[in-house]
């Protein structure tokens, strides 16, 4: 029997008792925290992206730096053999955000690595390989369906996802949504399907306790690589919904190498070139990371008993 969804509970009052908020992952396997990062830095990303999306024809006129309206009949004409229906916008134009020097140095923020330091122990490293989603409502596009990371990722199984959205996302716009206690089951079998990563993992009926909810600019959703989540889908296809998944692990463990690599077709060296600091490029080089073999086999369909 389905469930109603409910909402994700705010654990910003634990920030500082790390066993009380060790004790809540694992019980729910996720943590919501409410205005963990600065709202202006996050609407200062927003409005760099949507510069994306203007120069490539699709914003409409008359809108304020922040405003996500968007042509809808313009961004159908791109064929969908040159979008990047996993991130909801063109090849073209997700190369163009990837080159955004901001989108890489906003998941270094200290509150971020000040967190997961603590949270894991010991020193944390944040994968390079950000990924931004660029929702639209393109006729190709369908929500990303549920799944874990760990298949998608591999490396250690202890890979935290930080997941928000860049500006204001009220659930009709579209977010994640949380399969609560679903980390407690291991690498979850998947099966082919369409969307984002092109698996989904094969749930049982009894597992539904979904929760999801509104998302203001500066809040932030954080779980482990075994816990299941999905996109929600947008109810206003003429919007467009930004977001950003940066991902943490402990330096002390392995990583897989695809993690080093960009979430596109181009070079480091092409996605830095015009950026003003150079401290953030190349970074993971001076640390002696332990690099995990890649495991084609999480991504075979297997059947789930349940």
């Amino acid at each position: 029997m389905n469930r109603e969804p409910t909402s994700y509970p705010d654990s910003s009052p634990l920030l500082g008792n790390i066993p009380a908020l060790r004790e809540r992952a694992e019980r729910d396997g996720f943590l919501y925290f409410r205005n963990f990062l600065p709202r202006e830095e996050i609407l200062a990303l927003r409005v760099l992206m949507l510069a994306v999306v203007e120069r490539h024809g699709w914003r409409e006129p008359g809108q304020d730096c922040h405003g996500a309206r968007i042509n809808l009949a313009a961004i159908n004409k791109v064929p969908e053999n040159e979008m990047r229906l996993d991130i909801g916008v063109s090849v073209a134009a997700y190369h163009d955000a990837q080159r955004i020097e901001m989108l890489h140095k906003l998941p270094h923020h200290p509150r971020l690595l000040g967190f997961y330091r603590d949270f894991f122990g010991e020193d944390a490293f944040v994968h390079p390989r950000h990924i931004a989603r660029m929702v639209t409502g393109h006729q190709a596009m369908i929500p990303t369906p549920p799944h874990q990371d760990f298949p998608l990722i591999q490396g250690t199984t202890n890979t935290w996802t930080c997941w928000f959205p860049i500006g204001d996302c009220p659930r009709e716009h579209g977010g994640l949504s949380i399969l609560r206690g679903s980390h407690k089951n291991g690498v979850i079998p998947v099966r082919e399907t369409r969307g984002a990563g092109g698996i989904a993992a094969q749930l049982c009926p009894a597992e539904n306790d979904w929760v999801e909810g509104d998302f203001s600019a500066g809040d932030i959703l954080t779980f482990p690589s075994h816990t299941v989540h999905k996109a929600l889908r947008c109810q206003d296809k003429e919007l467009i919904r930004l977001s950003l998944d940066i991902r943490f692990q402990s330096v002390n463990e392995p990583i897989e190498e695809r993690s080093l690599l960009p979430h596109c077709d181009l070079s480091w060296d092409e996605i830095y070139s015009g950026w003003e600091n150079e401290e953030l490029q190349y970074y993971w080089r001076k640390y002696p990371l332990g690099i995990a073999p890649w495991d084609d086999s999480h991504l075979q369909p297997k059947r789930r008993i349940c």
